[in-house]
């Protein structure tokens, strides 16, 4: 019956309706350092069984298929895309790049991944303790912390993460910090919190530790953002591709909705 498709077809108007919003953050987001873009997965729902695949007929053959109709989509997950966004040069000393895998590890909320999150933006200021933090707006320390005194100057981070600076009456660099990275078995299994920032779930199994360089992390760039990884032009084919479904299920709805009106008026004959 045209009941089922008005169901069917609702579910698809759901999950659709959640695609244009991932698209929407996916968009507004075009200019946000570090910001990894999010696809939305679909997958198909129960399916009516009228006929049973393989029964035998009256001959002792058996049908080649059977019989099942669909009962609608919804919307599995949303998966990251963990591509590294372009590289953009601020000539700021305290801006900072991942050069391939890794996250910057910040303090936040205890009530948050135990309170450490990670990131890819790199947009670190120094406070008026001396200590680097993250440019969001809490200004999350970085873990393990670097205080870069008021009398350092020349700073310098090498690609290894070696924090360097010329402390007062000092003619060379001394090394004042060390800045870590950590990866994830599946970093797309984080959390989003927000404010740039992902904690530690269970799907992203627990927390690799070590210096930039080193094994499976990458490099640091100082005097460069990473820039989000959002293509705007993908994006927007997709907008058009989900309104076009979006459509497509309304036209559903209407046809079936026309069929019960056909039946709705064979019961005045």
């Amino acid at each position: 019956m045209a009941v089922v498709a008005l169901h069917t077809a609702a579910t698809g108007l759901n999950a659709l309706s959640t695609e244009i919003d991932v698209i929407a953050n996916n968009l507004a987001n075009v200019n946000t350092d570090g910001f990894k873009s999010s696809r939305v997965n679909f997958e198909d729902l129960l399916y009516q069984e009228k006929e049973q695949p393989g029964v035998e007929n009256a001959r002792g053959d058996q049908t080649p298929a059977g019989l099942f109709v669909g009962l609608g989509t919804r919307i599995s997950n949303t998966q990251f895309n963990f591509l590294q966004g372009s590289a953009i040069n601020t000539g700021n000393d305290y801006d900072l790049m991942i050069n391939g895998n890794g996250f910057f590890r910040v303090i936040t909320y205890e009530n948050q991944g135990n309170g450490i999150g990670y990131t890819r933006a790199g947009n670190f200021f120094r406070n008026s303790d001396g200590d680097l933090v993250l440019g969001n707006s809490d200004g999350p320390r970085l873990e393990p912390p670097v205080t870069v005194d008021e009398d350092v100057t020349g700073i310098e981070v090498t690609s290894d993460g070696r924090v360097l600076g010329v402390p007062s009456g000092e003619v060379e660099a001394q090394q004042i910090g060390q800045i870590e990275l950590t990866s994830f078995l599946n970093p797309k299994g984080l959390k989003p919190i927000g404010k740039n920032l992902f904690v530690e779930s269970d799907a992203s199994g627990p927390p690799i530790e070590g210096n930039p360089g080193e094994g499976p992390f990458g490099t640091i760039t100082q005097g460069f953002l990473e820039g989000s990884n959002v293509d705007p032009v993908k994006e927007l084919v997709e907008l058009i591709k989900a309104q076009r479904a979006f459509e497509l299920n309304s036209q559903t709805i209407q046809a079936a909705d026309e069929s019960l009106q056909v039946v709705s008026n064979l019961t005045r004959f």
